[in-house]
């Protein structure tokens, strides 16, 4: 735990001992101690910490909040705390200002704990599994799956960081009726090149990088599968085509900075009988019916607004049904929490997943579902709609050559995902402080430069800066840089426990307006020994913070720009 967790949980440890003081000597009146918080004020002139526990009481204690507080801060003990000055504000508020020499012991904290600052054990070793992205290996990934990708992987690395034991997976639809349109798609543009005049089926797959996977494989086999029987030629075409997309999805999403430690097979859920017999024990306990030659979930009864068919009167499962046993799967893996990703129109899909889960006996809430609304590119003022390569949509790989692998994923990251992204190429491109992401890296560059810039010069004075040298920090600046600084424990545990990444986002793009704020007002490179080793130590420090959380972002921390 944190310096900074540490004099929080104290304090919180001592009001809830002020309070049942209190109780004992007959000053307060209350069953049980609601559960209260204590956390930065919105205004630093409102102090260091505020709590809301006085008010909290009000209800039991049939008090005013403002007596209350008064209470409860006379049987207060400031021990061990660091609180300097108490006050009451507002409706009944407890603000406290804490003596700012424990700003001091951040730095060597930050030091000696180095890539691993920032790190809490908040999950115990829990097994989790992110599933992402997992785009149908028909085509290009998009601007969709490039959200999904950065979400996805910067949640992984975050949860990582919070002490999870986490595995990443892709979910490959090789199956189904996708991959029959496919099969189709790609057997007419076969035949079409080798000079034949079909029809494109309806609803096949337009996208010009299909027939470029065609031409290569007619360089390598020629006529060969011409005058085959259709089913075979399908199949190899599939195969050929599915190991090509898969491939080349691979190295992209690895180029945007994310490796899979898992790609799962649809199709081998089939093979090896996992959704028959999912679907069987279903029917078993009860949840299975039968009509009109169909087989129906009823997963009215989890909340849904219909019963959705599983199997179809021919004997073909749903993709829902595959879906459900794929889940099962995840959880029979030992898995104790599941999160998916997906696409903000398959919201309607989320009860029925989480009941079909309760219907196996596993709690529906290890199941999370975080849903990602559009992106939208804009370019010159106006939203970008077509992209030459695809006929359909802007590909991943078409942004990282426009913009780049750091500022793609920052740009995806900063938004909650229940917003829609306005994705602005001109802004992603632009070396001005109005890029978020060329601000952060440049923060990161300038700290670079100051060390280099006092190796040089001869001014890196030895030696870790004592106590002492440390408590010289005391401008606004310094202070205000340093509690950032302490935050970040505390900042991971919370975007973990809520599952937001977009946290650290606007985390470091602070911490950055931090440090240029510290950098334009104080001289770091001073005569004073003491003095110019504490902010030597500071201006390392924040090159730690800022690269450790990059880090989890999946964006690099330049030392030059």
């Amino acid at each position: 735990m944190s310096i900074y967790e540490q004099i929080k949980e104290r304090i919180i440890q001592n009001l809830s001992e002020a309070a049942a003081k209190a109780k004992d000597r007959g000053e307060l009146n209350f069953e049980s101690l609601p559960p209260f918080v204590l956390e930065e004020p919105r205004e630093r002139q409102h102090g260091d910490l505020a709590t809301n526990l006085a008010m909290l009481l009000t209800k039991q204690a049939k008090r005013p909040p403002r007596e209350l507080a008064e209470i409860i801060l006379r049987n207060l003990s400031t021990e061990g705390t660091w609180i300097e000055r108490s006050e009451i504000a507002g409706p009944g508020f407890i603000n406290f200002r804490l003596n700012r020499r424990w700003l001091s012991l951040v730095i060597p904290e930050v030091l000696a704990q180095g890539s691993d600052y920032g790190r809490v054990n908040l999950g115990r070793g829990q097994k989790v599994q992110v599933e992402f992205v997992s785009a149908n290996p028909t085509g290009l990934l998009h601007m969709g799956n490039a959200r999904g990708a950065a979400l996805g992987d910067s949640l992984a690395s975050l949860l990582a960081m919070a002490g999870y034991e986490v595995l990443r997976e892709f979910y490959i639809n090789d199956a189904g009726n996708q991959i029959q349109n496919f099969a189709l798609s790609l057997e007419a543009r076969y035949l079409q090149l080798l000079g034949q005049d079909i029809p494109f089926p309806e609803g096949g797959y337009h996208g010009e990088d299909l027939i470029d996977t065609v031409k290569g494989l007619i360089a390598k086999v020629g006529e060969k599968y011409l005058n085959v029987e259709p089913e075979l030629r399908r199949e190899f075409l599939v195969r050929y085509a599915l190991d090509e997309k898969l491939k080349s999805i691979r190295e992209t999403l690895e180029e945007f900075g994310v490796k899979y430690d898992v790609w799962f097979s649809e199709q081998s859920l089939h093979d090896s009988g996992a959704v028959k017999g999912t679907m069987e024990e279903l029917e078993k306990r009860g949840y299975i019916y039968e009509k009109e030659g169909a087989l129906w979930l009823k997963s009215t009864e989890f909340g849904d607004e219909k019963d959705e068919v599983v199997v179809r009167s021919n004997g073909i499962p749903t993709y829902f049904a595959a879906d459900i046993a794929y889940h099962r799967n995840k959880f029979e893996r030992g898995f104790e929490q599941v999160i998916n990703i997906w696409g903000a129109d398959h919201h309607g899909h989320v009860a029925r997943m989480k009941g079909a889960m309760s219907a196996f006996g596993y709690n529906p809430d290890s199941l999370h579902i975080i849903l990602m609304q559009l992106v939208r590119l804009i370019q010159n003022g106006e939203i970008v709609r077509m992209s030459k390569r695809s006929g359909q949509y802007i590909t991943l790989r078409e942004l990282m050559d426009e913009v780049g692998k750091d500022a793609a994923r920052f740009f995806f990251i900063m938004r909650d995902p229940d917003s829609t992204v306005e994705f602005d190429l001109d802004l992603a491109k632009s070396q001005s402080s109005d890029n978020p992401v060329y601000y952060v890296q440049y923060a990161h560059a300038r700290l670079c430069s100051i060390l280099r810039q006092a190796e040089e010069t001869g001014m890196l004075a030895a030696g870790q800066p004592s106590t002492e040298e440390l408590e010289q920090l005391t401008s606004a600046e310094e202070g205000e840089l340093l509690k950032k600084i302490a935050e970040l424990p505390g900042e991971i545990a919370l975007a973990a426990r809520l599952m937001e990444p977009h946290r650290l986002a606007r985390y470091v793009l602070d911490l950055a307006s931090l440090f240029h704020t510290f950098y334009n007002s104080q001289r770091v490179l001073v005569e004073d020994e003491g003095l110019r080793r504490a902010r030597l130590a500071l201006v390392r420090s924040t090159k730690q913070v800022l690269a450790n959380v990059l880090a989890v972002l999946g964006v690099n921390a330049p030392e030059r720009m």
